[in-house]
């Protein structure tokens, strides 16, 4: 990692409600960190609030008021609409906005960034390929030729920016770049653990989005916490299958045990968009477009189109009834099949012969 001796910049591409809770940690992490440059870029997709420019209102007020109100940001914190200007000159770049941009997104600053620049992607989401499953992190990796690392981890943006108490995962490929990641995020209350197997780390912060549908199913169905234990049980069993079957490199059992894994299944499981709305979902009957529409604000829901994607990759692979879990999720969601099905697909889970 030849990167300048000068005092590294940062950029964060997005700036939705973890992005902006991201930015918070890092503005008021490079203040006191003479490695980092002290101003921090942060790519803002141009909105008008009530009249004013959303970015005007983040670099005057230093609030995002639209995706994570109430939260005041660090004033070194800058606003840029222009995703081109915001990431020039930028040592470290920090994804952070839904999946499904992230083509378009590469495909924009791709050249305009140095060639000797460090990526970090917090995206939780997969993509397909010819040969299947395209992670996050390959695509970056592939379109601008740049080392990229992981974090995932139970973070649920908003206790994050409360300062609540949490940890979570760096993957990574090269160790001293996810050491310095670890260097300009950690603080006493966001604890990080850096590991090498990056390809599972991803996986996780993806996989899971479809579990928590399922255990939002339940919840709309007032199962109860057990069965809500045995979705969580069983979808952690469909991950770890599926990571080791679609996974390049070795995929340790371990690595589903630190925050990416089993921490961050939990709380998206009880906490979090994915669950929520799979909950309306069952109650109100309307389709899960009309729902995050309705209930988000504005943000993306990952959960039912990573099991889109997921469905396909298995369908191809001929490997739908090895998940039954993660295949319930995506045919309830897009093909109207009955949600108490769910309990059908728990009751003669594999897993149980």
């Amino acid at each position: 990692m030849a990167l300048s001796a000068a005092p590294l910049k940062v950029c964060v591409v997005g700036s939705g409600n973890w992005g902006s809770a991201v930015a918070k940690i890092i503005g008021n992490n490079v203040k006191t960190l003479q490695k980092f440059a002290s101003t921090v870029n942060m790519w803002v997709f141009e909105e008008n609030i009530n009249g004013r420019k959303l970015t005007d209102i983040i670099n005057n007020d230093h609030e995002n008021v639209k995706y994570l109100p109430g939260c005041k940001l660090p004033d070194n914190v800058v606003a840029i609409p222009n995703l081109r200007e915001a990431v020039q000159d930028a040592d470290l770049l920090v994804f952070v906005i839904p999946h499904q941009f992230i083509h378009k997104v590469c495909d924009e600053i791709t050249g305009h960034v140095r060639r000797k620049a460090l990526g970090i992607t917090l995206i939780k989401g997969i993509d397909e390929g010819p040969e299947g499953l395209k992670l996050i992190s390959d695509i970056i990796r592939e379109k601008m030729g740049i080392d990229i690392s992981v974090l995932m981890g139970a973070n649920i943006a908003s206790e994050v920016a409360a300062e609540k108490f949490c940890e979570t995962t760096i993957g990574c490929k090269i160790l001293e770049n996810g050491l310095l990641f670890k260097e300009l995020l950690q603080t006493p209350n966001f604890r990080i653990t850096v590991v090498d197997d990056a390809d599972a780390v991803e996986l996780c912060g993806a996989l899971k989005n479809i579990v928590a549908v399922g255990a939002g199913f339940c919840d709309g169905l007032c199962c109860g916490d057990n069965t809500k234990a045995a979705v969580i049980r069983l979808g952690l069993m469909e991950m770890i299958a599926f990571a080791k079957i679609f996974c390049k490199g070795q995929v340790s059992t371990a690595t589903f045990l630190e925050s990416c894994g089993i921490a961050d299944l939990i709380t998206t499981c009880y906490g979090g968009r994915n669950r929520r709305v799979a909950e309306a979902f069952v109650k109100t009957g309307k389709s899960i477009e009309e729902l995050e529409n309705e209930m988000l604000n504005g943000q993306k829901l990952q959960g039912p189109q990573t099991s889109a994607e997921v469905y396909r990759i298995l369908k191809q692979k001929g490997m739908l009834d090895k998940f039954p879990l993660f295949t319930a999720v995506y045919e309830i969601c897009y093909e109207g099949r009955p949600v108490k099905d769910i309990i059908s697909c728990l009751q003669s889970h594999p897993q149980h012969n």
